[in-house]
C-alpha cells in the first residue's frame, strides 16, 4: 500500500499537506523508518531546548513533541475503530486543549522519546496486521470520511510536518 494509491475521497483536504510531505511511500516502511528516524531526532535535541518557544504563545519543543504523540494516539484509535467496521461517527479533538493538559513541561525529553517509541510501536503493530479490505474501510471523523490507510499516512506526514517546523523554527 503506497500513499500515491490514496484517493482524495479518503481524507479531508486539511490533511493533504501531511500526505504530500511524504511523496510516494509504502505505509509500513514509512511507519518503521519514521520510528527510528524520529527517535534519533528527539535524542539529538538538547534538554535545555525542551522549554524553548520561538514566539510568545507558541508551543514549546516538549509541547510539539507531546502533540505528535497525542495526535498519533487519536489517529490510531480512529484506525482501529474503522478497521473493525465501526460506523459510529467520531468527534474531532481540539489540539489546543490537549497541549496544556499534557503537562509536557513536566517530562524530560528522554521520557517523551520513550513515550513516542511506545506509541509508534503500537501503530506499527496495528497497521501490520490489517489486510487490504480493512485498510480501505472508511469511517467518519470530524464530520469527514477517512480511510484506515489514510490515517496511517496522516500519522507519518503529521510527524514529518512538525519535524520540519522544529528544525526551522526551534532548533535552527
Amino acid at each position: 500500500m503506497h500513499s500515491a494509491q490514496l484517493g482524495t475521497n479518503e481524507y479531508h483536504s486539511y490533511y493533504q499537506p501531511y500526505i504530500s510531505t511524504l511523496g510516494d511511500v509504502a505505509l509500513l516502511p514509512a511507519l518503521t523508518d519514521g520510528k527510528s528516524d524520529f527517535s534519533d531526532f528527539i535524542n539529538a535535541i538538547p534538554e535545555k531546548k525542551k522549554d524553548f518557544r520561538y514566539q510568545e504563545g507558541k508551543w514549546t519543543v516538549a509541547e510539539v513533541l507531546q502533540h505528535l504523540i497525542d495526535a498519533e494516539r487519536v489517529f490510531q484509535y480512529r484506525a482501529l475503530r474503522f478497521s473493525r467496521g465501526d460506523k459510529t461517527p467520531l468527534p474531532g479533538f481540539d489540539q489546543d486543549d490537549y497541549v496544556p493538559a499534557s503537562r509536557a513541561d513536566q517530562k524530560t525529553l528522554a521520557a517523551i522519546g520513550d513515550e513516542f517509541l511506545a506509541v509508534r510501536e503500537a501503530s506499527i503493530h496495528l497497521f501490520s496486521y490489517l489486510n487490504d479490505d480493512e485498510l480501505q474501510r472508511i469511517g467518519v471523523a470530524s464530520n469527514a470520511d477517512m480511510s484506515v490507510r489514510a490515517l496511517g499516512f496522516i500519522i507519518c506526514g503529521h510527524q514529518e510536518h512538525h519535524k520540519r517546523i522544529l528544525e526551522e523554527r526551534y532548533l535552527d
